[in-house]
């Protein structure tokens, strides 16, 4: 399969074009990168279009590195400061990045943000700031959190339909410090339950294009192999690709509930079923969806079937420091059965120090963070989480609906309140720049090139919807009207979705890293 590429792509700033490159076959691009990289005029154009990149790249992420007003510590200093002249610095900082999440100009990242509502976690952190659940014996209640935390959401997630529909199943789980980890804990427990009971030594998992890259990570991490299998014309997991792409050393097929990118939900009953006709695990990522979805179906939206209730799902993903509205750092993986979750766990019983044992990849954790999501959970109740999906599906209905109402947008598949959009007519990344400089922060989506808001609390509130589409409108009206100009993150995605040679791009995304927290100088 081609990458794709938009004739619209704005590669690079003027004065350093990129050279056009064809759209080539994946296989066909891997065997020539390593020759056409080592050709002088490629090496020579990279390195200074890498410059500029890292250049650009230093301007967004340390502002303050030019703002004298703002001390800079790159070493201890020699007497330590006041606690209060430290809170000035912090309370300064916060003031100053506040106003663009709170006055709802972020897609996703703040999903609540009320200031009572912070006010509530933080008097429930500081009552609890110093337990580790490390340590049971010293703070039982973070147990007490974890088990209920778990029993609450897997409840939202179908358990006890499931539990009467099979007599095996046993629904449990572990609270993580996030998405990724959730991920990653169920594809080491389900290489070690392949191993122990298959013999499977070569383990591969099956994800749709559009899965979160939290998979790739945990198949790095754990040494399984990856195989990306291509989405559908409606940008859900095409099930018949997925059957072709099984093998004797398949453990594990993925469908998303909703997919990040473009915020549709995979067919999870016929990738469920595929998985239990092959004896093999079947994960279902809700990160994004899992404390939405069950709302959106009482609120009588189209959900289709996507938990527990679905035979063959045998592990889900949940976030609660997203749509469930706790403190960062923290999400909930669950299986079926306890016999599976046996094998996400590490257990010590020869070090001299003791017997050790943990459930997840940390071993200390913050026991705050779990008082938190229970009290956060608590406090909002049924009634609580269906009103601010109610609240949340309604605008994202309103800001799709004026989205297709622009004749130069589409709206890729059809999603419910994450919205991705495109445009066969102008620069998408161009509009996306164009709406950054009007204060929003999107997320940039490649193959196809697009655009997509991930609607939150924060833009139900009165008139965010109506500003964003009015902004939208003015930015694509702008892109017409103007030529190419040097942006902020155009050229980078640009350039990142119409080269065939994915290394350049990964050595991008390198030096992204390496920007953000540099090398001592």
């Amino acid at each position: 399969m081609s990458d794709s590429t938009s004739p619209t792509s704005h590669a690079s700033a003027p004065g350093q074009e990129m050279p056009a490159f064809p759209s080539l076959p994946h296989w066909l691009a891997r065997w020539l990168e390593p020759w056409v990289r080592r050709l002088p005029a490629v090496r020579r154009m990279l390195q200074a279009q890498f410059r500029r990149v890292a250049e650009m790249l230093r301007r967004e992420l340390h502002p303050y590195d030019q703002d004298p007003a703002v001390p800079k510590f790159l070493h201890l200093p020699a007497e330590g400061l006041p606690q209060e002249e430290v809170l000035r610095v912090l309370e300064g900082l916060a003031r100053w990045e506040a106003p663009r999440w709170q006055e709802g100009y972020a897609s996703g990242a703040v999903y609540h943000g009320d200031p009572e509502w912070m006010d509530f976690l933080h008097r429930v952190y500081a009552l609890h700031s110093q337990s580790n659940p490390l340590h049971p014996d010293l703070w039982p209640s973070a147990a007490k959190f974890e088990a209920e935390i778990v029993a609450m959401v897997a409840r939202m997630a179908g358990a006890e339909a499931a539990m009467r529909e099979d007599p095996a199943a046993r629904i449990c789980g572990n609270v993580t410090s996030g998405g990724t980890e959730s991920i990653l804990m169920a594809v080491k427990t389900y290489r070690d339950w392949a191993r122990a009971t298959k013999g499977i030594l070569h383990p591969e998992m099956l994800l749709p294009e559009s899965a979160h890259p939290a998979f790739d990570k945990a198949a790095q991490y754990f040494g399984v192999r990856a195989v990306r299998v291509p989405v559908g014309p409606d940008y859900r997991a095409d099930v018949d690709a997925m059957r072709r792409a099984i093998t004797p050393n398949t453990i594990l097929l993925v469908g998303s509930a909703p997919g990040f990118p473009h915020g549709v939900i995979d067919p999870i009953p016929e990738l469920a079923s595929l998985a239990r006709e092959r004896g093999i695990g079947f994960h279902t990522d809700a990160c994004l969806g899992g404390f939405i979805l069950p709302w959106a179906e009482r609120l009588g939206y189209p959900v289709p079937p996507w938990d527990f209730r679905v035979p063959g799902v045998t592990s889900i993903s949940i976030d609660t420091h997203k749509y469930g509205y706790a403190a960062k750092g923290t999400s909930v993986i669950l299986y079926r059965t306890p016999e599976l979750r046996r094998y996400q766990y590490f257990t010590a019983t020869d070090w001299p120090g003791g017997l050790y044992a943990s459930s997840t990849m940390a071993g200390s954790r913050p026991g705050a963070l779990l008082a938190i999501a229970w009290a956060v959970m608590v406090h909002m109740g049924e009634q609580g989480y269906l009103e601010a999906a109610r609240r949340i599906l309604e605008t994202a209905r309103e800001i799709r609906e004026g989205i297709e109402a622009i004749p130069e947008l589409r709206v890729l598949g059809d999603p419910l309140w994450v919205i991705a959009f495109t445009s066969d007519q102008v620069d998408i990344y161009r509009v996306m720049d164009a709406m950054t400089r009007r204060g929003w922060s999107l997320n940039g989506l490649q193959r196809p090139p697009a655009v997509h808001i991930a609607v939150t609390l924060r833009h139900t509130l009165p008139g965010v919807a109506r500003r964003f589409l009015h902004d939208l409108r003015e930015a694509v009206e702008e892109v017409k009207a103007q030529p190419a100009t040097e942006e902020r993150m155009a050229p980078i995605y640009g350039l990142a979705n119409s080269l065939p040679f994915r290394s350049i791009v990964d050595d991008m995304l390198h030096l992204y890293l390496d920007v953000l927290v540099p090398p001592m100088e």
